[in-house]
């Protein structure tokens, strides 16, 4: 029997001085993006965010058996 893994990956998002949205998910290193408004920011953030897990399951650092995640908004 395959053990089933889940992952949440939690959603940080401020607003910088200049009126900019930044939006980092610390489980994920260097998964940070800017975005002009707060959801702009969400969004690629996630997108940037599937781009990374997508990587790091051809390359064999996350096992066959992670089959499920959801992303947080904190």
């Amino acid at each position: 029997m395959i053990q089933q893994i889940s992952q949440q990956f939690h959603i940080e998002v401020e607003q910088e001085e200049d009126g900019r949205w930044i939006a980092d998910i610390p489980e994920l290193p260097g998964v940070m993006v800017y975005g002009q408004t707060q959801i702009e920011a969400v969004s690629l953030v996630q997108a940037l965010a599937l781009r990374v897990i997508a990587d790091k399951l051809e390359q064999g650092e996350i096992g066959s058996n992670f089959n499920s995640f959801a992303f947080i908004a904190a």
